[in-house]
């Protein structure tokens, strides 16, 4: 992207649609300006220009929540960006994850379903409660892999024998343990993702 192609407003802004770089979730939604543009670009880290302090900041500079830049787009008429981002904690200054944590919570959608789970397992391998099965299964290596190969044959039996619904509901299986066992390895689903990314090269 030129930064010449953004076309800011009257008062000089952009506004700037916040992305994570490995959920796809939408975290904000601010405003940026040609100075702001330029931080972000030489330091690698989201800059932002405060309307109600009508000044310069980086984003995470009080709280610790820093977002490190993976990407700059633009869209289409050249008057909107989209920032993906690394996010080092809560996007929101409440301390949620997203400041899009009001109105119409459910159901969720279903893109957020996968990274939802992979913080159920997070928190989980964290402050576990006794007798949960996942943290059994991140304790346990062995039975994880065993569980993802008995899981995949459950999906493949399905396709073969029963309904769309069960097959769905066995791939949901797939998809559980597969995430735990990438967590117990100190991976992510976006790991894989990334692979796959390669390969279309």
């Amino acid at each position: 992207m030129d930064d010449d192609e953004i076309r800011y407003d009257e008062r000089g802004l952009v506004p700037c649609v916040v992305q994570d770089w490995r959920t796809g979730e939408v975290l904000t939604l601010a405003y940026a300006n040609a100075e702001a543009v330029a931080q972000t670009r030489a330091t690698g880290e989201l800059h932002l220009w405060s309307r109600s302090r009508d000044e310069l900041w980086r984003k995470g500079a009080t709280s610790g929540n820093v977002q490190r830049v993976r990407a700059l787009r633009l869209d289409c008429d050249g008057d909107a960006l989209l920032a993906l981002v690394e996010p080092a904690g809560p996007a929101c200054h409440t301390g949620e994850r997203t400041c899009f944590h009001n109105g119409e919570l459910e159901p969720a959608a279903p893109h957020e379903a996968l990274p939802g789970l992979e913080r159920t397992i997070a928190e989980r391998a964290e402050h576990g409660p006794k007798g949960s099965y996942t943290v059994e299964l991140l304790h346990d290596p062995p039975l994880i892999g065993a569980k993802v190969r008995e899981e995949a044959e459950e999906v493949a039996r399905a396709a073969r024998e029963e309904t769309d619904e069960r097959v769905a509901e066995e791939a949901a299986d797939v998809l559980y343990h597969l995430a735990v066992l990438l967590r117990a390895r100190g991976l992510a689903l976006a790991d894989a993702e990334e692979v796959l990314l390669a390969r279309r090269r």
